[in-house]
């Protein structure tokens, strides 16, 4: 067998949609981070296309196992693109699948994790928790309407994919570097915002010389406004590049920290 003679249905894109958003992490390791996942997620596909127990499925199964990580929000436009060559190409396409995986993967990557693993949950999350704070239970419900849309475009994107096939990535070729970028810089500015508005910190100490009364915070605000929670948030980022420090250590430092200086009265809320 060269050449598939099978042709994908509605219920292989659901199946595979499935396997895709609830079982593709569970593989997931260091040697091949999402392989044995991607391989799982169009395995029933491999064995229609080439039957069980064959070379060819043996051959293509080995190919698909190999190391592939990129963004579990786009990783079926690249899944439905391979299926479409392999539909038409069969096992001769095996060098070409795994190129094109290997092309795709690191700049997906890149643009899935910019817009929907920082980009989206800054801009709806800041809104549901402003919301929350001032006690309106819309926020919540706009935190669930945006999940809900970002499921339905990972359901979509597998078919959309698959019927696009090749075209497909000469079409977005030359618009992923400048959508990645566009998605960065949103996400910078959409930090940079969240951290004037939502770190409410202050200087609580006022020290006194005779009669006269220092507001410390004043004459730091005269140098830059909101200087005391960027530079929270510049500390937070150097520890983070310190060898041992995990996010979870870093927010416990930063609780005990802003405990103790609260206590000394040097910071308030």
């Amino acid at each position: 067998m060269t050449k598939s003679e099978y042709k994908l249905t509605k219920k292989d894109f659901n199946q595979i949609n499935k396997r895709s958003l609830f079982t593709f992490q569970l593989g997931w390791n260091y040697e091949r981070m999402q392989g044995s996942g991607y391989l799982y997620t169009i395995l029933p596909q491999l064995r229609k296309m080439y039957g069980d127990d064959t070379p060819e499925l043996k051959e293509m199964m080995r190919t698909h196992a190999q190391f592939f990580n990129t963004s579990n929000f786009l990783n079926t436009i690249i899944t439905g693109i391979d299926l479409a060559i392999e539909e038409k190409e069969g096992i001769s396409a095996k060098d070409s699948v795994a190129g094109i995986k290997v092309g795709l993967m690191g700049p997906f990557a890149a643009i899935g994790d910019s817009i929907f693993g920082a980009l989206v949950p800054t801009i709806f999350g800041a809104l549901a928790a402003n919301m929350a704070v001032n006690g309106n239970p819309i926020g919540a419900f706009i935190w669930m309407a945006a999940q809900i849309a970002i499921m339905i475009f990972r359901w979509k994107q597998l078919e959309f994919a698959y019927k696009e096939g090749i075209s497909l990535v000469t079409t977005m070729q030359s618009r992923l570097t400048a959508m990645t970028n566009a998605a960065t810089l949103m996400g910078v500015f959409m930090v940079g915002a969240l951290v004037a508005t939502m770190i409410n910190v202050h200087f609580a100490w006022a020290p006194s010389i005779g009669d006269l009364t220092i507001n410390v915070q004043n004459n730091v605000d005269m140098i830059m406004p909101r200087l005391l929670p960027a530079a929270i948030v510049g500390g937070v980022y150097w520890l983070l590049g310190k060898k041992n420090i995990t996010s979870t250590r870093a927010i416990f430092i930063v609780l005990i920290i802003s405990v103790a200086l609260s206590a000394l009265g040097i910071i308030s809320k």
